[in-house]
């Protein structure tokens, strides 16, 4: 009786063991975690960058404005982090000035920044991702994952530690 009872929980432990697993729903947020939500922007030369188009690609996305002294000091940082990493991620930087495309061209010739400028002239996707102080940045990863962020002004040494997946 004993083996029989052992036979059969045996068996139901295998029949369970082999069942598939589904895969957890990662959900959209700008969480550490979460999927980043996906936009479309155009940079000031009118080209279109879709974040989902990047996925395979880490991404560093750094939200700022012309007016903001934090953001005219990180830009020189993030102008070198691009140069440094442009092999192994994707700096985009997004203006929210509110349609001031004239002065983000102007500041941008000014400091010769080489990276994409995009312009999210209606605050769209500022307030997806619930930007409320500036500068802000997030490192996603190459699946579209939210990794790390910064809610303030980041030195290029703070990029490079913050660009680092932990695994």
């Amino acid at each position: 009786m004993r083996l029989k009872l052992l036979f059969l929980l045996l068996s139901i432990l295998v029949f369970c063991h082999s069942l598939p697993v589904e895969a957890k729903e990662i959900t959209t947020g700008v969480n550490i975690g979460n999927k980043a939500p996906d936009f479309k922007l155009n940079d000031l030369s009118g080209k279109t960058y879709q974040l989902s188009n990047l996925k395979g690609k880490k991404v560093m996305i750094n939200f700022w404005t012309t007016w903001c002294p934090p953001c005219k000091k990180e830009m020189l940082d993030i102008e070198r982090f691009s140069k440094e990493m442009h092999d192994q991620l994707i700096v985009l930087a997004i203006n929210i000035d509110g349609g001031n495309e004239r002065g983000v061209q102007e500041f941008v010739q000014a400091r010769k920044l080489s990276f994409p400028i995009l312009l999210d002239k209606k605050d769209l996707v500022s307030n997806r991702y619930q930007i409320i102080s500036i500068p802000t940045t997030f490192f996603i990863d190459e699946r579209g994952i939210i990794y790390n962020k910064g809610l303030t002004l980041l030195t290029i040494e703070e990029m490079r530690d913050l660009s680092k997946i932990n695994e």
